[in-house]
Order: C-alpha cells, then sequence, then structure tokens
C-alpha cells in the first residue's frame, strides 16, 4: 500500500539526461491527445449507438453529457488532491482508470451500463487534465516553459483533429466499441512512459535512498519545491458541498433540456428537474460566496471583472461541439457512413487549432484581445448562420473550417483576457472556472443540437433540424461577441499594474 500511494523516482539515467524535461513534456502530450481525442471522438458514434440500443438522440446524447458533466465537477477537486499526494501518482492513476473504463464502455452490454461507465471514465480524465499543465510547468525550465506549453497544446489540437476522422473509420470498419478499445493500448503506453518519464512532485516522507532520490529528482527539472496550481495558502481541501450542488445542477437542468429532447419524462418529472437545476444553482451560488475555500471562487472573480469573459468561454464551447453532433445525424439520415461524416467535421477541429496556433502571426500585433474577440467571434456568427442552409459537402467543410478559424481566434484571445486579469493568487480560481465553463458550454452544445434536431422532427420539414441548430449555434455566437466586447473592458478595468499577472506567476512554488 505505501508503494501505491507513493510516487515513483526516475531512473538516474532519465532524470541525469539532458533532454530529460522534454520527455515529461511528450509524456503528458499523450493524456492532452487522448482527452480531446475523446470529447470529439464520440459524437460520431451516435447514429451507431442508436441503431445498436434502440433509442433516440434524447436518450443516447447522454454518453456525451455524463462524460462532460462529471468531468466539469470533478477537474478543480482532482487538482487540489493532486496537490497533496502528488501530481505524477494522480496522473498516472488517471490513465489507469481512464484505460480500464474505456475498456469497460468497449464491453457495455446497455445504453445505461455505458453511460455510466463514461462516468468513471471522466473520474481518470479528471486527473489527467488537472494535472497535464502543472507537470510540464513543473517539469521543463523557465526559458523553455512557454515552448513546452506550446507542444501541449499542439498535442491537444491533433486530438481534436483527429477525433471525428478516427471515429467515423472505427465505427465504419470495426464498429463503434473501438471508439473506446482504441483508447487502452494507448493509456496502458502512457501509464509505461509516466512512470518512467515523469518527474516527481511531491517530496515523500520516507528516508534513505529514495528520498535522495526525489531530492535529485526535483533538483534537475526544476529550481522550487512541489508545483501547484490549485491550492491556496496553507493548502485546500475538495470543496465536497460545492461539488455536489454543481453536479446537481448540472445534471437536472440537461435532464430538463433531454426530455424537451424527446427523452419521454412525464412533466412532473421534467417540472422537478427544473426546480432542482434553479434550486441547487442558487445554493451554489450562495455557497460560493460563504464558504472559505470554495469550489467557485466567485469573490475573486468578481473583483477581476471576468463575468463576461467567462461567458464567452461557454459560448466558444457550445458553439465548437455543436456541429460534432448536428452534422453525424444529418450524415446518417440521408445514408452516409460514419466514415464521411468524420472526414466532414475534421474541417472545424483542424481550423479551430491552425487559427489557435498561427493567429498570432496572421493578425496585427497591436491588436488587443477584444478586438480579436470581436473578430473570432463575428467570423464563427457569419459561418454558423450559412451552415444552415442545406449545402453540398464542399460548402460545408469550408464553412466548418471557417467556423474553426473564427473560434481559434476567439478562444486564446479570451482566455488571456480572463487569466491576464487576476492576481497571481487567484489563477487556480480562474483557470478552474475556464475548465469548468467549457466543460458545461460542452455539454450544452450537445444538449441544444438534439434540441434543435427534436424540434425539427416535430415540425416534419427535411431540413427544418439543421436550420433550427445552427440558427442557435449563430446567435449563441454573437452572445459570445457581445461576451468578448464586456469581457475586455470589464477585466481591464481595474489595470494590470495592480498586481503581478498570471503569466508571471511561478507554478513551481
Amino acid at each position: 500500500m505505501v508503494t501505491l500511494l507513493r510516487e515513483p523516482a526516475r531512473p538516474t539515467a532519465i532524470r541525469e539526461h539532458p533532454l530529460a524535461p522534454w520527455f515529461a513534456v511528450a509524456t503528458v502530450c499523450f493524456g492532452a491527445f487522448m482527452g480531446q481525442l475523446d470529447a470529439s471522438v464520440v459524437t460520431v458514434a451516435f447514429p451507431a449507438l442508436q441503431r445498436q440500443f434502440g433509442t433516440g438522440l434524447a436518450a443516447t446524447q447522454w454518453v456525451s453529457l455524463a462524460y462532460l458533466l462529471a468531468l466539469t465537477a470533478l477537474l478543480v477537486p482532482a487538482g487540489r488532491w493532486s496537490d497533496r499526494a502528488g501530481r505524477k501518482l494522480l496522473y498516472l492513476y488517471g490513465f489507469a482508470v481512464f484505460s480500464a473504463a474505456s475498456a469497460a464502455c468497449g464491453l457495455a452490454p446497455s445504453l445505461g451500463v455505458l453511460i455510466g461507465l463514461r462516468v468513471v471514465q471522466a473520474a481518470g480524465a479528471a486527473l489527467l487534465q488537472a494535472n497535464s499543465v502543472a507537470l510540464v510547468v513543473t517539469s521543463v525550465p523557465a526559458r523553455t516553459r512557454r515552448a513546452a506549453l506550446g507542444v501541449q497544446a499542439a498535442a491537444q489540437a491533433v486530438g481534436l483533429a483527429c477525433g471525428p476522422v478516427l471515429g467515423g473509420v472505427l465505427v465504419a470498419t470495426v464498429g463503434w466499441r473501438w471508439v473506446f478499445l482504441i483508447n487502452v493500448p494507448v493509456g496502458l503506453l502512457a501509464v509505461v512512459a509516466g512512470w518512467y518519464l515523469l518527474p516527481r512532485t511531491r517530496q515523500p516522507a520516507d528516508r534513505g535512498a529514495d528520498r535522495r532520490g526525489a531530492t535529485a529528482d526535483r533538483g534537475a527539472d526544476r529550481p522550487g519545491a512541489g508545483a501547484s496550481d490549485n491550492r491556496g495558502p496553507g493548502g485546500r481541501g475538495a470543496d465536497l458541498g460545492g461539488i455536489g450542488l454543481l453536479a446537481t445542477s448540472t445534471s437536472a437542468g440537461m435532464l430538463a433540456i433531454s426530455s424537451l429532447s424527446g427523452l419521454g419524462l412525464p412533466a412532473w418529472a421534467v417540472a422537478a428537474c427544473v426546480v432542482v437545476a434553479v434550486t441547487a444553482g442558487a445554493a451554489l451560488a450562495r455557497h460560493s460566496w460563504q464558504a472559505a475555500a470554495p469550489l467557485l471562487d466567485l469573490r475573486a472573480l468578481a473583483a477581476a471583472g471576468t463575468g463576461p469573459a467567462l461567458g464567452g468561454a461557454l459560448c466558444a464551447y457550445l458553439v465548437l461541439f455543436g456541429p460534432l453532433v448536428l452534422f453525424p445525424q444529418l450524415i446518417a439520415a440521408r445514408g452516409g457512413s460514419a466514415a464521411s461524416a468524420g472526414l466532414l467535421l475534421t474541417a472545424l477541429p483542424a481550423g479551430f487549432g491552425l487559427a489557435a496556433v498561427a493567429a498570432d502571426r496572421l493578425i496585427p500585433a497591436g491588436w488587443p484581445n477584444r478586438r480579436r474577440c470581436v473578430l473570432g467571434g463575428a467570423l464563427a456568427a457569419c459561418c454558423a448562420a450559412a451552415l444552415a442552409a442545406p449545402a453540398p459537402d464542399a460548402v460545408s467543410v469550408l464553412l466548418l473550417g471557417l467556423l474553426g478559424v473564427g473560434l481559434g481566434i476567439y478562444t486564446p484571445a479570451n482566455n488571456a483576457e480572463i487569466m491576464g486579469s487576476v492576481p497571481a493568487r487567484d489563477a487556480a480560481a480562474a483557470g478552474g472556472m475556464v475548465n469548468m465553463t467549457r466543460g458545461i458550454g460542452t455539454a450544452l452544445g450537445v444538449a441544444v443540437v438534439s434540441l434543435g434536431l427534436h424540434a425539427g422532427t416535430l415540425l416534419r420539414q427535411p431540413d427544418a433540424g439543421r436550420a433550427l441548430s445552427m440558427a442557435a449555434l449563430a446567435a449563441v455566437a454573437l452572445v459570445g461577441v457581445w461576451c468578448g466586447h464586456r469581457g475586455g473592458r470589464s477585466v481591464h478595468r481595474g489595470g494590470r499594474a495592480a498586481h503581478r499577472p498570471v503569466s508571471a506567476a511561478r507554478d513551481d512554488r
């Protein structure tokens, strides 16, 4: 048991190798790639899951919603638990849980079992995502930090881009179960690589050679002690009350939306879901203002004026993931294959990743983040509106790519506004809120498109579902434009000179 709860030291030959920091970065890229791949690969399998289990989209969407909601609730506590147990240790356990749950998902006998296993899979993914950036930051010297984080971001973009096409090919050839089973060999490889290549992040209590190895391990890679990007002064434990209220509010709200999408719950159950969602949401807000160490640190974020920018983050991910649900359904309805749906959808994350990497080279350096948000959001809104009308696949590919480009311009600028506006001491709160709003936005993207498709079915018009879904996404993108504009002014109102920005903060303190 002691061995299972202790971070393993790297072999001396690896620890002292000149490329040791980049070995660690490459290992973290496994998790970055798999996390984004899993987020985008499953939606392509929805039509196959509906045929397999004889269900509609309203029930099948919970294969994604259960994962996203659990991940959203667990990200911040996973980071705080990792502060105490060690980031390397829980990162390895995260991959083990993620891989085991993926294998079980691939063997699931029913839709209900699959949804439950996706929650377990999300617990493993939370341990991966909560620790990936911190492991990169604490593994490399300060002078190469930006480059290392760029490599990790590129791995995320590649995973997001590969998801639709890989999912489509797997579903069309070997079946939907391999959408989950493909995670298993990658996960096992990542656990082995992490065991040998990742540095320790926590000084163990034992003595002797292991303790000397830990000291050398830390000293070789970074100048400070254990890393923390989720720990306040003196350390903070998990806010179990906040976690419960967040999970209750989001799950009840999504159930209500799913009921309107054809899930088939009785009217009293839908009303109860709405009441529970509103009540739990209000209780969460009250709890967050009063608790000493809340899951959502609303006081710190309100002081920085980041509310509109966080709303923009939610809108961006809602618009990004909505088409990943819509187009597989449209292509399946006309008799197309999952592989063709995956190929078409690849344009969206590819455009997103390309713009996120290349925007700084293409947009004038003097443009502030607020102007970049307006440009990216407006482009996304125009493309979403254009996609509301039926078009040849070649035109849809072009518009999806441009939609991704708009969101790829918007998202980094909006995130920079959020993270650059808060003091270093509140970086964890801001980062946790960004992750949670992304997760909720992604879940809403799945739910909103499902609702639009169901409304189109009720109207009995061939293209009504597409038109309603994309019109809703275009409206959300316009809200994102407003949030990006307002967020910029609100964030900078207090001036940057009042505190040390997050970009200058040390995560390896």
